[in-house]
């Protein structure tokens, strides 16, 4: 059985601000990296599979709480493209009429910020990730791959080589196939908070109209199972488990 949590980054400058980051790719802040240095993971999760989103928030979030240990990423775990959007502020957004900005209760699956990505888009590319964890299969993007990030000034790159494969690090040992069905492997994913609604929307059921099933809050994991064919079950309650 695989058992697995979903982790919010920590704290940037942008978080502050109020604007919304998307792929931009803005580090945690000061306070951000001291207050992860000041935290644990629950026992249960300290020696998990690291796995998190290529923006360097997430990854340096990994590993303040690794404590060194290797964080593989794939860029299918990373923030839904926000567009146009991304810098701007959410609450100036919302105070204009013409904008099209929505809150998440009116979403649906196919509500889409102008030039990027609707939850049913980053639920595409993440129960992908999900059933080649399950099976330890390759990532479909081909070596070479090219998937759009943006900087933190907002240009774009298309270049895969600037920074982490497109496809997944092998796990430890080429463990596929190697545990017997009672094994439990227990995997971390530090990422961000479109997908943690997504990966949680399919947990709990939930299609993107009316309130959230579970509100996403920093410092705590949400834990999941994934069943064979990459289907995610909730595996804790609706508050999440702390970070200590």
């Amino acid at each position: 059985m695989i058992r697995l949590a979903f982790l919010r980054h920590g704290i940037t400058g942008w978080n502050r601000e109020g604007r919304i980051q998307g792929r931009t790719d803005i580090p945690l802040d000061a306070e951000g990296r001291e207050r992860l240095s000041r935290l644990t993971l629950p026992d249960d999760w300290r020696d998990a599979t690291l796995h998190a989103s290529p923006l360097s928030r997430a990854v340096e979030t990994a590993r303040l709480l690794g404590n060194g240990r290797p964080v593989h990423t794939d860029l299918r775990l990373i923030e839904m493209d926000w567009g146009a959007w991304e810098g701007l502020r959410g609450l100036d957004l919302r105070a204009d009429p013409d904008s099209g900005y929505r809150d998440i209760e009116d979403w649906s699956w196919d509500f889409r910020p102008p030039g990027g990505e609707s939850p049913a888009d980053v639920r595409d590319r993440l129960t992908g990730w999900l059933h080649s964890l399950s099976t330890q299969q390759e990532s479909p993007l081909p070596p070479g791959g090219r998937v759009r990030v943006r900087g933190r000034h907002g240009e774009d790159s298309r270049d895969s080589h600037t920074m982490h494969p497109p496809h997944p690090d092998p796990l430890p040992g080429g463990e596929r196939g190697m545990h017997p069905p009672h094994f439990v492997v227990i995997h971390l994913v530090v990422t961000h908070i479109g997908v943690m609604r997504v990966a949680l929307a399919l947990a709990w059921g939930w299609d993107f109209r009316g309130p959230p099933p579970v509100p996403v809050k920093r410092d705590r994991l949400y834990a999941m199972t994934l069943t064979e064919d990459g289907t995610l079950r909730p595996a804790g309650n609706r508050e999440g488990e702390r970070l200590s």
